[in-house]
């Protein structure tokens, strides 16, 4: 089993949701106004009037053979709008209950 951490930009919060149906993974966590800025070109999200903008976060736990294409599903979506931008992020998880 895995936890895939995805961030992105608030305007993607539906299409993440739909996404998340579509390969039928059903439980996750969703944070809302998350703050931050990517690694290597974002721009801040802060929700201020500089950044207005503003990330929310998903963490999911799926099952291995899921990964690879809830993966390539989230690369699609960000390369639709690169600007707008979403990441996904990848743990094991050892032990659950």
């Amino acid at each position: 089993m895995k936890a895939v951490f995805i961030v992105f930009n608030q305007a993607n919060t539906e299409r993440i949701e739909y996404m998340l149906d579509q390969l039928k993974i059903r439980g996750f966590t969703f944070w809302e106004q998350v703050q931050g800025r990517g690694t290597v070109d974002g721009e801040p999200r802060r929700g201020t009037h500089t950044w207005p903008e503003m990330n929310s976060a998903i963490i999911t736990m799926v099952e291995d053979d899921k990964v690879d294409l809830l993966l390539k599903t989230v690369h699609k979506l960000d390369m639709r709008n690169k600007a707008i931008g979403v990441r996904a992020f990848v743990w094991d998880i050892t032990k659950h209950y």
